[in-house]
C-alpha cells in the first residue's frame, strides 16, 4: 500500500487532480479552479522528471505554481470583453 507521502510522487495522480479540477471549473466557471488545474498539470511534469521528491516541497511548489497560473490567467481573462454595452445616454432623455 502506498503511503500518503508516496501518492504525491506519482505523476498520474497529479494528472487526475488536474482533470478533476478542470471538470470542476466547468461547473463553477470563473477561472478559479483552472489555475489550480494548470498547476497540477505542471506538477505531473515535475514528478515525472523526478525533480522534487519531498512531500512538503511538492506541496509548496504546487502552491507557487497555482499562484503564478492564477496571476497569468487573471491577465489573460482581463483583456476579454464581456460584450456588454455601456450606455452613457438614455434615449428617453431629451
Amino acid at each position: 500500500m502506498i503511503a500518503a507521502e508516496g501518492i504525491l510522487n506519482i505523476w498520474w495522480v497529479w494528472v487526475c487532480v488536474a482533470l478533476a479540477l478542470g471538470l470542476l471549473e466547468l461547473f463553477a466557471p470563473g477561472a478559479i479552479f483552472l489555475g489550480f488545474g494548470l498547476a497540477a498539470l505542471a506538477m505531473a511534469g515535475v514528478t515525472a522528471l523526478g525533480l522534487v521528491s519531498n512531500p512538503a516541497a511538492l506541496l509548496a511548489l504546487f502552491a507557487g505554481l497555482a499562484l503564478v497560473a492564477w496571476i497569468i490567467l487573471k491577465f489573460v481573462f482581463r483583456r476579454q470583453s464581456s460584450g456588454a454595452r455601456v450606455v452613457t445616454r438614455d434615449i428617453n432623455e431629451g
